[in-house]
């Protein structure tokens, strides 16, 4: 463990045990200074959007040491709506020591008592970064790996109608723009060598199926997510390049009392076609294969499975224990032959608003690690 993950490590052994009451401030000084962030634990439907506002650190082996912001928004669009879950909004800014900085966009709207829905997510960043290449070979030699500066705009909307009890039919649209500027070491072709080249731009329609019992989307304590997706970019929906991806996702939450509860995914995505080096599905993010670097381990199908037990404590304190693996292979029938990459962590909780949590995570790879601080769980 390098001396920068020993002393994140500290730091995040010292938030977590912060519920002791020794040479701490009390909860009743902590919680004055939350509720002028907003951060007081409550939803109050008069005020339009709720805002709550939580800065925090965190470290990533794709963006290095640097500081973050979760702001949350609860609102219901309909106060006579006493069916739909709370609407929220999520927004998440981050700025780090390799110069990168960004916002991403999670919204859940609930609509006519929970008949419709209006789900959107999207992305804006630049980040310095590595491309590796695709396969595990690929991922595996550091000498091929060329640095570049990822310039990025996503936006996924989607628009879901219930056509039978807790089952959603789903239609939106998946946009990407994305620009590889200041590319390093040319001359070993990593990513000039690529068919889509250093700029791409995707864009298609994406269909979804899916059944849906989670009580709170943002942080599920029962209930199940069974969920399959199509996306189909083509130069007819104004993509670059024709290819189509697939996903088939599957969750279940279990509460285990009051306190605590079993969280688990099984997650596979899957391409055919022309698809972009920066489209094709990887291995290790905030919300799955914690502690590996964002798109070292990238290929044409991916599937990972995670398995995480939640943990209430006192006042606004929780902590959560994960474990899980990930493979890929450039076909699907390999995705059964190719090794398994371990991932296993913890995690801090704090809520600060009703359900919704902020979290601060260490996840572990295989010689790889990270921090990662967001609004929400992980799944």
């Amino acid at each position: 463990m390098t001396r920068v993950h020993f002393n994140a490590l500290v730091i995040f052994v010292s938030a977590f045990s912060c519920y002791s009451h020794a040479a701490l401030p009390s909860h009743q000084q902590i919680d004055s200074w939350l509720n002028s962030l907003g951060a007081d634990g409550k939803f109050d439907a008069s005020k339009g959007i709720d805002w709550g506002v939580m800065p925090g650190p965190f470290y990533t082996p794709e963006l290095g040491i640097g500081l973050g912001a979760a702001v949350v928004g609860l609102y219901r669009p309909s106060p006579k709506d006493s069916v739909s879950q709370n609407s929220t909004v999520t927004l998440n800014t981050y700025a780090s020591s390799t110069g990168a900085f960004g916002l991403t966009l999670d919204n859940h709207t609930f609509l006519a008592g929970d008949r419709q829905r209006f789900f959107i997510s999207g992305s804006l960043n630049n980040t310095p970064t590595w491309y590796w290449g695709s396969g595990f070979s690929s991922a595996r030699d550091n000498h091929r790996r060329q640095q570049y500066t990822d310039k990025t705009f996503a936006l996924h909307p989607e628009w879901l109608t219930e056509f039978a009890p807790n089952s959603w039919l789903g239609l939106g649209w998946s946009l990407a723009s994305m620009h590889a500027a200041r590319i390093q070491h040319k001359q070993k072709h990593t990513i000039t060598d690529e068919r889509a080249g250093e700029s791409v731009f995707s864009s298609g329609f994406a269909t979804s199926l899916r059944y849906d019992t989670r009580d709170f989307i943002p942080n599920p304590r029962h209930g199940v997510l069974a969920q399959l997706g199509y996306a189909h970019f083509s130069p007819d929906t104004g993509s670059d390049s024709r290819f189509e991806r697939y996903e088939a996702q599957l969750r279940s939450y279990f509460a285990l009392g009051n306190m605590r509860e079993l969280a688990w995914e099984t997650n596979g995505a899957f391409t055919q076609g022309n698809v972009p080096w920066n489209q094709l599905p990887s291995l290790g993010n905030s919300h799955r294969m914690r502690g590996y670097y964002e798109g070292r381990y990238r290929d044409r199908n991916t599937l990972s499975t995670q398995l995480e037990y939640r943990q209430k404590l006192n006042w606004r304190h929780g902590y959560v224990l994960w474990a899980g693996a990930g493979t890929m292979a450039s076909r699907w029938h390999g995705l059964t032959r190719n090794p398994w990459l371990p991932t296993v962590g913890t995690g801090y909780r704090f809520t600060f608003k009703p359900g919704f949590n902020v979290r601060l995570d260490y996840g572990l790879g295989k010689n790889s690690s990270g921090f990662y601080f967001q609004a929400g769980e992980a799944f």
